[in-house]
């Protein structure tokens, strides 16, 4: 069985629940290093904020940065997302057979038809009491509407 540490998982996935870091992971998956001005241009959030965002993937080891005179550049490290991959796989087992048996209960179970379909075309059904409309509801007490 493999030994999996809760702090890296739960830094992981804590990094991984936030829209902005997972753009940020996904535009690094296609660019081998990029600047973090650059990787902050497509969000209309601050620089500072990115900055935030990149530190909290820094910390579950996601990202690592680099500094090269004034310029920080980013790279994305997928090895925390793969030891979280591998303990989803785990459970995968569990929504699998969910899933297995409800394929098996819509492919055996034929839909008896309950409602009778119209075709567009034909006369409409004569409609009942039920859907005639009602009449308007009083205005409750206190004051009553002017006129």
């Amino acid at each position: 069985m493999v030994k999996y540490s809760d702090a890296i998982l739960d830094r992981t996935f804590a990094a991984l629940s936030d829209p902005t870091r997972r753009a940020l992971l996904a535009q690094l998956e296609t660019q081998d290093r990029i600047s973090v001005s650059e990787l902050a241009k497509p969000f209309a959030v601050s620089l500072p904020a990115i900055m935030k965002h990149l530190d909290v993937l820094s910390d579950a080891g996601l990202v690592t940065r680099s500094k090269t005179g004034r310029t920080v550049t980013c790279r994305l490290n997928a090895g925390p997302m793969e030891q979280a991959m591998e303990w989803l796989h785990r459970y995968q087992r569990f929504w699998s057979a969910q899933l297995d048996r409800l394929a098996a209960f819509v492919e055996e179970e034929p839909c008896s038809p309950k409602l009778k379909l119209v075709h567009p075309k034909s006369p409409a059904l004569p409609s009942s009491d039920a859907s005639k409309p009602r009449p308007p509801k009083s205005t409750g007490p206190g004051r009553t509407p002017r006129k």
